[in-house]
């Protein structure tokens, strides 16, 4: 049976949010930017208005404030956007149990055995952003393809609000002659020396000869010639399936240069990973972190932890050992991404260490569920750690007067 997978992307997902809460916001050119007093303020997301002046995505606020004087510059609280991801998410499991979260705005469906039940992928496709759209307020852009790297390219080729089918008997026509940027996992470095091979567009790159790209780029080479072809078999992977890890990535806007930069995605991340171990009352043994740099080359470490834990800090402390083990932190990272695993039941029997602190690590357990109440009441961005706030890496989970 042929896949049916859908690529669903949020347009403009975090200037969409905030105009969901401040509807004058629809009127005015704006964007959610960093601090215009920091060094690397830039610009993270923009809305339709602000796009007329010619704003992009990762340029500087002054850059963007040139263009457009009047621009009205708003504070990220990627707490609220969190939320947002969660309602829309919870839209695409009523279709199929088969959804992977690719970042906090974009998810992969496999609707392959939806469709007796729902109708075609372009069906289905209309049907979730009509829903997206009247129910949460934003519009998505959605890929139809038979696999995930196609039904990417498709969602990426036409916004906003807008369903485009890249399917087995007219992919080759319609990205051919597309840059062969837009193809997926093609880097700054990679797209330099495709270009030095005279390969422009992702036609080049399907009609190259598959060895001579295997000794100019090794097993990338062979990976991005499949992709151009479309022989993408890579399945969509559903974290409720007997769960043996729990994960949570973020290609961040801007690149992350530091320790203090690292430390703030690394912390932003474990919370998300955490929060989800408890929700399904389990506990990791051991922790894994990948690093993705400016280039696309991308390392994974991982340790075991002391104890099995479902704590925030816990998990934040082993990623950011690993960080200073395998990293120089001066280095760019474009994407991080922080994993529980080894997981066990919560209730698990745990050896007790004589020397450990058996009362405080019940007291963070205690304060991490108590967490967990709180935002179930009154949302994710209720409470927020330290080295969430302050920053324009798009991780301010609290608003201002909250």
């Amino acid at each position: 049976m042929e896949r049916t997978i859908l690529h669903c992307d949020c347009n403009g997902f975090f200037a969409s949010v905030e105009c969901v809460k401040r509807p004058e916001l629809l009127k005015v050119p704006m964007a959610v930017a960093g601090d215009p007093q920091a060094r690397h303020g830039i610009i993270l997301a923009k809305n339709e208005p602000a796009k007329k002046y010619g704003i992009q995505t990762a340029e500087t606020i002054q850059s963007a404030l040139k263009k457009c004087p009047d621009l009205v510059l708003v504070p990220p609280s990627h707490g609220l956007y969190m939320e947002y991801s969660e309602r829309i998410n919870r839209i695409y499991e009523e279709y199929t149990d088969l959804v992977e979260r690719f970042g906090i705005d974009e998810s992969w469906l496999d609707v392959t055995h939806s469709r007796r039940l729902f109708g075609d992928g372009k069906t289905i496709a209309d049907i979730l952003r009509k829903r997206v759209r009247e129910e949460i307020g934003i519009t998505i852009s959605v890929g139809v393809s038979f696999n995930k790297v196609l039904a990417k390219l498709g969602s990426d080729l036409k916004k906003p609000d807008a369903t485009t089918l890249l399917l087995k008997d007219n992919f080759k026509e319609r990205i051919s002659t597309l840059p062969v940027e837009m193809l997926l996992y093609v880097g700054n470095s990679t797209l330099s020396r495709l270009w030095k091979m005279q390969i422009r567009t992702i036609g080049d790159l399907a009609n190259a000869d598959v060895h001579w790209l295997e000794q100019q780029l090794g097993k990338q080479g062979v990976m991005l010639w499949r992709y151009a072809n479309g022989l993408d078999e890579e399945p969509v992977k559903k974290e409720r399936d007997e769960l043996k890890s729990i994960g949570n990535g973020m290609t961040f806007v801007r690149d992350l240069v530091g320790e203090e930069e690292i430390r703030a995605g690394i912390y932003a991340l474990s919370d998300s990973v955490a929060a989800r171990l408890r929700k399904h009352q389990l506990k990791c043994t051991g922790v894994q972190l990948t690093i993705r740099d400016a280039d696309f080359k991308t390392i994974t470490r991982q340790k075991q932890c002391e104890h099995a834990t479902f704590v925030m800090r816990e998990i934040a402390e082993e990623a950011m050992y690993l960080a200073r083990t395998c990293w120089e932190f001066q280095k760019p990272v474009r994407m991080l991404t922080v994993t529980g695993i080894g997981l066990v039941p919560e209730t698990a029997a745990q050896q007790i260490d004589l020397f450990s602190d058996v009362q405080k690590r019940d007291e963070r357990e205690k304060l991490g569920s108590a967490i967990d109440s709180i935002r179930k009441k009154y949302g994710w961005n209720s409470v927020t750690s330290a080295q969430q706030i302050k920053n324009d890496l798009g991780l301010e989970t609290k608003k201002k007067g909250t």
